[in-house]
């Protein structure tokens, strides 16, 4: 596995990444804080025994006010090198301590001699450069000092060694890295822990998919986080392949059903043509067979013309070439052909139209409307009537046809939309037709963005109500 291509090392990576420049800069900034108290602290003495120092005159004269510097009073004789300095007991006590932790102070003259230095003082000190009046600082090595030269040109310098409170320094930095070491490695399992969890769902998808792939359409993804972004695409995706599934096993059960359908009309051809050619028969035998013949060619043709429009419209294929439809209109060119039918059954058509535009394809339009009016006409009885009506609704059009026929019965009015379904007493000359007509209707409803609903009773009659949406023209 490449690791560079795997999503879960990438967000590892970037996470990483970003906690270690966040902790080092906590880190640094945190260290820097901690030396400049250390340096500040140690500064803040340095200049209370500066100005102790600078104090201790035979001759007191102020020195000219520099910032700092103002309230420094600075020896105006420096006495000889032999001589010592001496302090007030309880200045004394600021240079006293541990020899690596005392304080100690060098003062040079005007000619760069020492002309004081406390027994502490490292002998290498070197002499500093002048700083115009005002207390300066610098380190060397882990000696921090504070110098200060006066306007005669002496120099007085107040240092310490400050090893102990850099090996404070030292610990601390190690303790920082130590702090931030484990916090990294914590992060670094809880970035593991999380992007594991989160990506799991993937996992489960590539699985579930690659499954699938192979043939088992049952397969879905489990999961048990529904609101977060991957739960709900392994929802979308179970959707999708809760649909493929289906759309399989229609594809499987209209594949059997249609050869089931042909087999029929096709034996019957089959047997009349082999009776017919089995020895000599009268002219009229011969026509019987070849009328016989000619029903279950009539059969197929009806059959093949609906599985086409059924395969057009699964496919898109027949999609729409949609334009602003009078459906008004469109209903009443198809009850003017129906009228022969009607007549020839017996059945007395009416209509009760308002005007109604809808955008669609006007040929399936008239196809809805033939297949509605033709059952509600076949499956009429004697003297009976057939009704359509259109209607304007806020926001669509309704066609209804209603007919005071048969009915359908309560077990098969779930089923009636489905393919090859006919239902065996509401649909007494079955044989007739194909089952196809009412799932093409609801196919091409669908198609249109519609909706299609039935009620029926029996020996009382149904009614389709068919709801499409309004033009917007």
């Amino acid at each position: 596995m490449n690791y560079f291509h795997s999503i879960r090392w990438q967000v590892q990576f970037w996470h990483g990444s970003l906690l270690v420049l966040v902790l080092a800069g906590f880190g640094f900034t945190a260290w820097n804080l901690q030396r400049a108290n250390q340096f500040n602290r140690a500064d803040r003495e340095l200049e209370q025994r500066m100005g102790m120092i600078a104090s201790m005159a035979r001759t007191d004269r102020p020195a000219p006010s520099k910032k700092s510097g103002d309230n420094l009073r600075v020896p105006a004789k420096i006495p000889p090198a032999n001589e010592p300095l001496r302090l007030p007991p309880q200045e004394m006590s600021l240079f006293e301590g541990s020899p690596n932790q005392a304080f100690y102070y060098v003062v040079w003259q005007r000619d760069g001699e020492s002309a004081l230095r406390s027994s502490s003082a490292p002998a290498d000190v070197p002499h500093p450069v002048s700083t115009q009046g005002h207390p300066s600082f610098r380190t060397r090595g882990t000696l921090r000092e504070c110098f200060h030269d006066t306007p005669d040109g002496e120099f007085i310098l107040i240092g310490r060694d400050y090893k102990f409170e850099f090996d404070e320094l030292y610990r601390f930095s190690l303790l920082l890295s130590l702090v931030g070491s484990a916090v990294l490695l914590l992060g670094l399992a809880g970035g593991w822990w999380i992007s594991t969890r989160a990506l799991r769902p993937v996992s489960d998808i590539s699985a579930a998919s690659a499954k699938i792939a192979n043939g088992d359409l049952c397969q879905r993804i489990h999961t048990t986080d529904n609101r977060s972004e991957l739960g709900q695409l392994a929802q979308n995706l179970n959707h999708t392949f809760a649909r493929l599934q289906a759309s399989f096993e229609r594809q499987a059960q209209f594949t059997a059903d249609a050869a089931h359908e042909l087999r029929t009309p096709l034996a019957v051809m089959l047997t009349q043509t082999q009776s017919a050619l089995s020895r000599e028969r009268s002219p009229e035998e011969y026509r019987e067979s070849l009328s016989a013949c000619l029903r279950s060619t009539q059969r197929m043709r009806r059959l093949a013309e609906n599985l086409l429009i059924l395969a057009r419209l699964d496919s898109s294929i027949a999609a729409q070439t949609e334009e602003t439809c009078e459906l008004d209109r469109l209903v009443m060119d198809a009850v003017e052909l129906m009228k022969p039918l009607a007549e020839m059954r017996g059945v007395q058509l009416e209509m009760e139209l308002e005007p109604a535009s809808i955008q669609g394809n006007p040929g399936q339009l008239t196809l809805i409307i033939n297949n509605l009016v033709g059952n509600a006409i076949e499956y009429n009885r004697l003297g009976g009537g057939v009704t359509v009506k259109t209607r304007n609704e806020s926001s669509e059009v309704l066609l209804t046809v209603s007919d005071t026929g048969t009915g359908i019965t309560p077990d098969d009015l779930p089923h009636i939309f489905e393919r090859f379904y006919r239902a065996d007493k509401a649909r007494s000359n079955s044989s007739q037709h194909t089952g196809l007509g009412l799932a093409i209707v609801k196919s091409i409803v669908e198609e249109h963005k519609g909706e299609i609903d039935v009620t029926s009773h029996l020996e009382k009659g149904s009614v389709f109500v068919v709801r499409l949406p309004k033009s917007h023209s």
